[in-house]
């Protein structure tokens, strides 16, 4: 796909601002009419300028036709994004494509968004991310594991991208912030609004310590076609996707595929054959992707495809090497019984001999602690990897 001409190597005027609004939200004017049109013209000034002839010619009738209707609603919604861009210019920006803080892996991919709408830190752009995805009805012991890695890929300078839903996404961008890392949380609105509105609080977290990214104008509803758009803006804008947990035909399977399309790596976490939410990671391994049970698995494979440029190791950056760890005590006699699959009492009651009243009662220590979730079905599972 040729680039377009336009360059801008200074802060765009709101003229220029106006203008790419102007272009990309006309109703009916595709991603790669857009771009032809850039391609061929240059700016979207001259595109705006130019003829309905050379609108056809360049682009098609279709094309032609679209941009030829009135621009009122158009000329609305870019005033409106201009006074969002001036109420906090430090945080708020837009990044057409050709803009110097644009995704550059996301450049090189077959349909890229020719704007951006961003709200937050733009360095997290600039550092090397991985996407982490996965079922928006997660178990206790996913989201664990989703923050672990999350945090272990955010201590090690990797931005953790990911799409705000609920369950694996929340997680993950939770894991990063409290790694003291980046994350990047690409959406399916208008940045105006918070979807879903749950995670209100954790999308000001993001705000404030990473970034927002929509391809979609102000006020853009959370419809059901944006999210596979969205889905193959945070495929590909990462060097690689971790899967942590899905259910077959998700939407995580989705953006594990366009990864896999855009040559980037795919990883996967294996679960529970008796859990749902592990079937679509069984079925990615199956397909190819890479099995990993490790944060420093990912974080290696990233060393190694990249020849050690995208990720430095602790000594390098200066800090003082953790001492060795002691060993770690004797595992909960009762968690080695329960396995790290889910679990029904009665199972766990045979298989650990245990009568039920001391079960009931060991069980109930390791939910305060923490160590132990019921979930749906009267199932049980060990959260965490230890």
């Amino acid at each position: 796909m040729p680039s377009p001409a336009h360059r801008p190597s200074a802060p765009a005027t709101p003229d220029e601002h106006r203008d790419w609004l102007l272009l990309t939200h006309t109703p009916g004017l595709g991603r790669e009419a857009q771009r032809r049109l850039l391609a061929a013209l240059g700016s979207p000034t001259a595109v705006l300028r130019t003829t309905p002839r050379t609108w056809a010619e360049v682009a098609g009738p279709a094309a032609a036709q679209a941009l030829s209707a009135p621009t009122d609603e158009r000329l609305a919604l870019a005033e409106r994004t201009l006074r969002w861009l001036d109420e906090a210019p430090e945080l708020r920006h837009l990044l057409p494509l050709g803009h110097p803080d644009y995704p550059r892996l996301l450049l090189n991919t077959a349909d890229p968004p020719v704007l951006l709408h961003a709200q937050g830190q733009l360095r997290c752009l600039q550092t090397p991310g991985v996407a982490i995805v996965g079922s928006r009805h997660a178990s206790p012991q996913g989201l664990d594991l989703a923050r672990d890695f999350a945090r272990a890929l955010a201590e090690a300078g990797v931005t953790v991208i990911s799409g705000l839903a609920l369950g694996i996404d929340g997680a993950a961008h939770q894991g990063a912030l409290d790694g003291g890392g980046d994350t990047v949380a690409v959406v399916g609105t208008g940045l105006d609004r918070v979807y879903p509105a749950r995670h209100r609080s954790l999308a000001h977290q993001i705000q404030d310590h990473g970034l927002l990214l929509s391809e979609f104008p102000l006020g853009a509803p959370p419809r059901p076609e944006h999210f596979p758009s969205r889905n193959r803006i945070i495929a590909g804008m990462s060097l690689g996707t971790l899967v942590v947990e899905a259910a077959p035909k998700s939407g995580s399977l989705i953006t594990a595929r366009l990864a896999g399309e855009c040559g980037r790596e795919v990883w996967a976490i294996p679960g529970s054959v008796l859990s749902p939410q592990s079937r679509g990671c069984h079925q990615l391994i199956r397909e190819g992707a890479a099995l990993v049970e490790e944060p420093q698995e990912v974080i290696d494979a990233l060393r190694a495809l990249h020849g050690g440029a995208a990720l430095a190791p602790a000594a390098a950056t200066g800090e003082t090497p953790a001492p060795t760890p002691a060993a770690d005590p004797p595992e909960d006699p009762l968690l080695q019984a329960m396995g790290h699959g889910p679990i029904t009492l009665d199972a766990l009651a045979a298989r650990s001999g245990w009568p039920v009243e001391q079960l009931l009662a060991r069980l109930l220590t390791l939910e305060l602690e923490g160590r132990v979730a019921r979930m749906p079905g009267g199932l049980l599972q060990r959260r965490g990897r230890g």
